[in-house]
């Protein structure tokens, strides 16, 4: 078990592994060395150049990224939890109905969601904005399926009587009481969204025509597809990859103690 599991984290982490080594060659030492192997590193230069390179356009598309991703995933977080936590303890008329809209949500691909958005934000003069890749990032269907499974079985009821019995109000409920039980949950459905927005590519390629607007993945596309004329791009095209796993690896650090907290919890009621 042990030896599968090695093999199969070696499979995983070689992707990466070259990624880091190429990120440090020239373009000329990328084709013409080992790519398992450093062979005359110069990380901080490929990197200094990348983020100079035609006015600091990485560093818009790095912005762009943020933005879509961050506020996406956040709102997306909210109003999974929102959603979720309502169909998991509140009896109301169409309950069962909605959610199963939820899981056939679930289940569209988001390729085939593209062009019905693009016609829908065209009408609405949306297109070639940030509100174009924005808004569609904020719904999650999934987390809101996640987030009633994770509500019915976290929240207490007689909890939710008790701070009704003290005169709490239903929002002061929702954002002081059930965002903290929830929170292992949240923080899931917040990283799914955020890798989701984050390597997001067929949306933006629809919506989107100025340059300036584009996040990392299309803007790394459009580098790689301009190699041929400008053979360096290969190497930033390279590089801007291996900067652009960073944020991501970060997220999961950073909020993998939540998790871990979750999992707790979870042993401790068991």
């Amino acid at each position: 078990m042990v030896a599968a599991l090695a093999i199969a984290t070696g499979y995983f982490l070689l992707p990466v592994y070259w990624l880091i080594i190429a990120a440090t060659k020239s373009t000329e030492r990328l084709y013409g060395s080992s790519g398992l192997w450093f062979d005359s590193p110069q990380l901080l230069e490929n990197i200094g150049k990348i983020l100079s390179y035609d006015g600091h356009i990485y560093l818009q598309w790095a912005l762009n990224s943020l933005l879509y991703a961050g506020a996406g995933a956040l709102l997306a977080t909210l109003l999974a939890a929102a959603a979720g936590f309502a169909l998991a303890k509140y009896r109301f008329r169409g309950r069962e109905a909605a959610f199963k809209a939820v899981l056939a949500g679930v289940l569209l691909p988001h390729t085939a969601l593209a062009l019905p958005l693009y016609l829908l934000f065209n009408q609405l003069g949306l297109t070639n904005t940030y509100w174009a890749v924005l808004i569609p990032g904020v719904v999650s269907p999934f987390g809101v399926y996640l987030c009633r499974i994770y509500a019915e079985s976290a929240v207490d009821d007689t909890l939710l009587e008790a701070a009704r019995v003290d005169g709490a109000r239903e929002g002061r409920i929702f954002f002081q009481l059930v965002l903290r039980l929830m929170s292992p949950a949240l923080v899931t459905v917040f990283l799914f969204q955020f890798v989701g927005i984050w390597n997001n590519y067929f949306l933006p390629l629809v919506m989107l025509s100025d340059d300036r607007k584009y996040p990392i993945t299309l803007g790394l596309a459009t580098w790689q597809t301009a190699a041929d004329r400008v053979p360096q791009l290969v190497q930033y095209t390279v590089g801007g990859a291996f900067l652009s796993v960073i944020p991501l690896a970060a997220a999961m650090l950073v909020l993998q103690r939540y998790w871990r907290t979750g999992l707790t919890e979870g042993s401790l009621k068991g």
